[in-house]
């Protein structure tokens, strides 16, 4: 069986995603969408795009497409998982969904109704480490969880440009570490407490963001954790974990090119962490599109699902909502009405 795809943009993780495609048996890449397609052209020819197009409905609007990808700007994520959903088409959208958890719960009702699929990127849950970890603690490895430290830093910051449409650094950054959290503690956060800073570049504060926190959170199950950030760590893209339990814990090291440590009389050293994302989690952005797939050909469940993704915003707004308030704030608190959505 095959599955026909298109992709809703083509800029960095669009393009990552058709490299990824490409090597797959399973999926034929019917056509690409971007508002740049006249730059793009080189790449698309180079690729062998069979459909290049600026208007993306014109993928909706192929029978032969049975799934798309959303790699396009947040802002436009909703009103496309809406139409695609109204097409009949199977669903990957990049996170967040949307800077609104009343617009992803409005686009989730919409993929409901439709009865077809959607799977969140939320790629690290693909991470053989913390797919480890997470399967560690499900078989209650370590015991009663207790603690959990997620550590997320990037290796440079991103430009003022980019600061004002990324919807802050909990939506934008963090959101991946809230994900984290719930699946591998295996429960859900019920209260957080942020502190952030602008320690690393003025004009992230200019832009109304900060670049530096530390998140503090409560799950139902009783545990506690703990998310440090920032947006520059001058010695690579460091991502570590541990979670603590009651018969023992669990770590997650930084990649690193090779495990080669030289030990001399005057120094220890060992490399750096790997430069960034895409570095990172190769592996992890190659397994999740082949679940996707997967998902979509033997009509299963994907792992990452919209309530997945609809929660880690939840998270992410009620840190914005402690932020500013300098309160611990649960996520009943942080709640907005808005309409029911159905697990």
């Amino acid at each position: 069986m095959t599955l026909t795809v298109g992709i809703i943009g083509a800029g960095r993780i669009g393009r990552l995603h058709v490299d990824n495609l490409k090597g797959l048996q399973q999926i034929r890449i019917k056509g690409v969408s971007d508002v740049a397609a006249k730059h793009l052209e080189p790449w698309a020819m180079e690729k062998r795009i069979e459909v290049f197009t600026i208007d993306y409905h014109e993928l909706l609007n192929d029978p032969e497409i049975q799934a798309v990808f959303i790699c396009s700007p947040t802002n436009t994520h909703a009103a496309i998982i809406k139409e695609a959903a109204e097409a009949g088409k199977h669903i990957f959208c990049e996170k967040p969904v949307s800077f609104s958890v009343e617009e992803t719960e409005e686009a989730l009702n919409a993929v409901k109704k439709a009865g077809v699929k959607l799977q969140v990127g939320f790629n690290r849950r693909f991470d053989p480490s913390f797919r480890k970890v997470s399967k560690l603690v499900q078989e209650g490895e370590i015991g009663l969880p207790h603690i959990l430290r997620i550590t997320s830093r990037d290796p440079q910051p991103p430009s003022a440009d980019y600061i004002k449409d990324s919807g802050g650094l909990f939506m934008d950054m963090t959101i991946h570490d809230f994900d984290m959290a719930r699946y591998v503690m295996g429960s859900e956060v019920v209260e957080v407490f942020a502190y952030g800073a602008v320690l690393v570049d003025s004009a992230i504060g200019e832009a109304g963001d900060i670049d530096t926190a530390v998140i503090t959170m409560k799950f139902a199950n009783g545990a506690l954790g703990v998310i440090d950030n920032s947006r520059r760590a001058v010695y690579g893209y460091d991502q570590r974990l541990e979670i603590f339990g009651d018969k023992g814990s669990a770590q997650v090291n930084n990649n690193r090119a090779t495990t080669v440590e030289i030990s001399t009389n005057d120094h220890v050293k060992k490399e750096k962490p790997l430069h960034f994302f895409l570095e990172r989690y190769s592996q992890a952005y190659m397994d999740e599109v082949t679940e996707f797939a997967s998902a979509c050909l033997e009509n299963h469940e994907v792992s990452c699902n919209g309530f997945d993704g609809l929660q880690a915003e939840r998270i992410a707004r009620a840190a914005k909502r402690s932020l500013e308030t300098r309160m611990p704030v649960s996520l009943k608190q942080a709640e907005q009405p808005g309409t029911h959505v159905i697990r």
